[in-house]
């Protein structure tokens, strides 16, 4: 599975983005697709991840609320949300993708064998 992201950008804050994870591959929908990112200076944090089926969502508590996960099987492709954006939201947003992680995993980088080149937030104040 090749992944690649798109849909970052430069917005103020309370802003909205929608990122996009388009992958290859037939096996995609029976894949756990999951969002990470990276600020400056600061390891990666896990952001969101979704089910193969849509039916399980999970969120790092500094997003939720904020962001929705979703997925369109049928388009190979995962989005990511991203409403009333802050400074901290500031980070290269990457898409990761599993086929066999589990829900306690979830929110490792170490669970998914996949993953986007990346593509840079920046939220202006």
């Amino acid at each position: 599975v090749q992944l690649q992201a798109s849909g970052g950008g430069l917005v103020q804050v309370g802003g909205s983005l929608r990122l996009s994870c388009v992958a290859s591959g037939r096996t995609f929908r029976s894949y756990t697709v999951a969002w990470f990112r990276q600020a400056p200076g600061k390891e990666r944090e896990f952001v969101a991840a979704i089910r193969w089926s849509g039916g399980s969502t999970f969120y790092a508590d500094s997003v939720k609320g904020r962001f929705t996960i979703s997925r369109d099987n049928a388009k190979n492709t995962g989005y990511l949300q991203m409403n009333s954006l802050k400074p901290e939201d500031t980070a290269v947003y990457y898409c990761a993708a599993s086929g066999s992680v589990i829900n306690t995993s979830v929110r490792y980088e170490a669970s998914y064998e996949y993953w986007g080149q990346g593509t840079q937030v920046t939220v202006s104040s």
